[in-house]
């Protein structure tokens, strides 16, 4: 067996008038992640680590922000694009992992949800992704003013 590990990172500024979907599920909030497609930074850092892992192109490089195709696209299209990829290079997705720091919204009601969501999407057990909230703790992202932005860190485990 070969083991390769992966770890993935995104973020996006929280806007309003854009539906909040993160980690696949759409939570009730007030702004949401802006991006071309549908902003879920949770879902695209867990693409890019298995993107990564299996030593292929990153994110942008496959669905490039300019490429009108992927205007408002769900991400959770995107990411099951991406297991197809790696599972077409010979590997399984062993587990993944996320941390998701935010001022808003609260990760912890909807951290459930997040796991039974990605493990559908990549075709995986809820026990095999692992959902974690931090808070920014009033600090912001790239300049942004404190709450308006979603961070997202994961890594992931593929087997051959």
């Amino acid at each position: 067996m070969t083991y390769k590990v992966g770890t993935g990172f995104d973020s996006h500024p929280m806007v309003a008038g854009r539906p909040c979907v993160l980690g696949g599920v759409t939570i009730p909030h007030p702004t949401g992640p802006a991006g071309h497609s549908d902003g879920d930074a949770v879902l695209h850092a867990v693409a890019d680590a298995l993107l990564g892992a299996a030593g292929l192109e990153d994110l942008g490089s496959i669905f490039p922000d300019g490429d009108p195709l992927w205007k408002d696209a769900p991400s959770a299209k995107l990411l099951r694009e991406v297991a197809r990829r790696v599972i077409v290079e010979g590997y399984k997705i062993v587990n993944i992992d996320v941390v998701v720091a935010t001022d808003g919204p609260k990760i912890a009601p909807h951290r459930d949800a997040m796991r039974q969501r990605i493990g559908e999407i990549l075709g995986i057990g809820t026990r095999d992704v692992n959902v974690k909230g931090k808070s920014l703790e009033g600090l912001a992202a790239a300049g942004s003013p404190a709450g308006t932005c979603v961070v997202a860190q994961s890594v992931c485990l593929l087997e051959r």
